[in-house]
């Protein structure tokens, strides 16, 4: 009798221990384009009680990495919340090349849907494409659906990927109206705190604005010079410095403008607040799940370049409302009553101008130039013959049906087209590496090496023949401004850090790849890994 007793005494003690206590609230948030590095250069200016409260009171990995490639928006936001790689997930790019298809699709895009929220339709879009499930869409399964999970972003794949295929709903920014709005894929209309959330017309006293400095121009001495040679000019101007009038860009673009301001991320924050509030998340014993992406830190990185003065102030803006988003947690679901993660997509490469001013090798790649030199020299050896039917996001597809002969009659074989285009592209200036997709497949690769990255970036269905990677420094393109994509670290290296609940305070500085979000939220969630996961808890994270 007294063991028995014991024994379910032990059971109450341990079910009512802390560590086991779960979240009323997820809030993923993924920050487009924010490199590692911008926690240290730009915190000397961060407030207390944004990024810098995350870092001292979390958990935060200092070396994590994106193990595949490409690194561009719709994969990473796929790979953090399923905790695979494109090579399972199948979200290869953001608009890819489909075989079958005979035309580029994008990673969310669903004719089958419609918008909802505008009267214009503007094209369906659902989480489809995506081939694997999401810690979303598993606690959705555990709560039997009780958990509510929203997803919020200016970009409709910030928002769709990491709701997952079960969401109660996402929203994203409609440039051609300023609403935000969803699609036939979640419901018929628009919720009704949404509705009064757009009849606020917030776009319009945001774009009523002048955009400058947060801080005296003199003190953003993290970045470069305001008037920067690498920075793409705003339509009507002949220089990209401050201040900016945003009437005037609002006359030219309309609504168009407002994700290119950092006001872009104040509308973002202002909509999370408004759907904590209108759904009620985290108001039950049930865990809820609001997925957030701030899209404005891209759109701005790609036009000014990491050096800018103009990404720099956006982030000291962002710590505001990261600071905001804090307090309002603390207040309506309770200072250690929800967990937060808190990370990025992808880097960022520097201006490959700006580099070769600083006698550092760099360069910009012309991908029409290489196209046409890669038929021509193909027509050489095949006269007459179109061999490539797409190069796209740095892979080349062929056309299979001029390899399903006789290689004897037809003149035309698949291993040595395939070996001409490899040696082709190998001896052009930029390019470092190049791989078959049944090499990929076929040998063994290391974890962090260039093969390991490219190998989990290809679906074997979805991906072309041959793939290729740029050296360090290089990307297609030319002029001002900047982009990402690479295997390189300053496109993989990017911030994770754990906050709230069942998290100790921390750092790490063992490498983890992207894919161990998922299973690290999976485990203080108590429920399924992802069913596609590859990745692997942090352990170091986690209160025992």
């Amino acid at each position: 009798m007294f063991k028995y007793l014991f024994f379910f005494t032990s059971i109450a003690v341990f079910s009512q221990s802390p560590s086991e206590t779960k979240p009323k609230l997820v809030v993923g948030i993924v920050v487009d384009q924010m490199r590692q590095e911008y926690l240290y250069r730009f915190s000397p200016k961060f407030g207390n009680g944004g990024f810098k409260r995350l870092m001292n009171e979390g958990f935060m990995l200092r070396n994590a990495h994106y193990n595949y490639v490409p690194t561009v928006t719709g994969p990473g936001h796929a790979s953090i919340y399923s905790g695979a790689t494109p090579s399972t997930h199948g979200i290869i790019a953001n608009d890819w090349y489909d075989k079958d298809l005979k035309k580029i699709v994008n990673c969310v895009s669903d004719d089958r849907q419609q918008s909802v929220g505008i009267e214009k339709t503007v094209g369906g879009v659902s989480p489809w494409r995506m081939l694997s499930t999401t810690i979303t869409d598993e606690l959705k399964i555990a709560t039997q659906r009780r958990a509510k999970v929203i997803g919020i972003s200016i970009k409709d794949r910030g928002a769709v990927l990491p709701a997952g295929h079960a969401a109660d709903g996402a929203y994203w920014y409609d440039g051609g109206s300023g609403k935000f709005i969803s699609s036939t894929y979640y419901k018929p209309g628009l919720p009704l705190w949404l509705d009064k959330f757009n009849d606020l017309k917030l776009p319009d006293k945001f774009l009523s604005q002048t955009w400058n400095t947060l801080l005296p121009i003199t003190q953003y001495t993290e970045s470069g010079q305001d008037d920067s040679p690498y920075e793409s000019k705003p339509a009507g101007k002949d220089k990209s410095i401050f201040p900016y009038n945003l009437s005037e860009a609002k006359k030219l673009n309309g609504y168009e403008a407002l994700p290119y301001t950092p006001f872009g991320n104040d509308i973002v924050t202002d909509l999370v607040k408004a759907a904590l509030e209108g759904e009620g998340m985290g108001a039950d014993e049930v865990t809820d799940f609001l997925c957030v992406s701030f899209s404005t830190t891209d759109l701005i990185g790609h036009a000014k370049g990491p050096n800018s003065v103009e990404v720099e102030d956006t982030y000291l803006r962002l710590d505001k409302n990261i600071e905001d988003l804090l307090q309002t947690l603390d207040k309506k679901i309770g200072a250690g009553q929800y967990l937060i993660f808190l990370t990025s997509d992808h880097g960022v490469a520097d201006v490959p101008k700006y580099l070769l001013d600083q006698k550092i090798p760099a360069g910009y790649f012309d991908f029409a130039k290489m196209e046409k030199g890669l038929n021509e020299s193909l027509n050489q050896y095949f006269p007459g013959v179109k061999l490539i039917e797409k190069i796209s996001n740095n892979q080349v597809f062929l056309d299979h049906t001029m390899f399903q002969g006789d290689p004897k009659s037809s003149g035309v074989d698949l291993l040595i087209t395939t070996q001409l285009i490899m040696k082709y592209l190998i001896a052009q200036d930029g390019i470092s590496d190049v791989f078959s997709k049944s090499a990929l497949r076929e040998t063994a690769f290391s974890e962090r090496g260039i093969k390991g990255i490219v190998a989990r970036g290809i679906h074997q269905k979805r991906s072309g023949d041959i793939a290729f990677c740029f050296e360090p420094g290089w990307f297609a393109g030319a002029g001002t401004g900047t982009t990402h994509g690479s295997p390189h670290t300053y496109d993989t290296h990017v911030p994770v850090i754990f906050f709230g609940t069942g998290i100790n305070t921390g750092v790490s500085d063992r490498y983890h790849p992207i894919t161990d979000i998922a299973p690290t939220i999976s485990i203080l969630l108590k429920i399924k890994f992802p069913n596609g996961c590859e990745g692997q808890p942090v352990e170091e994270a986690i209160k025992k």
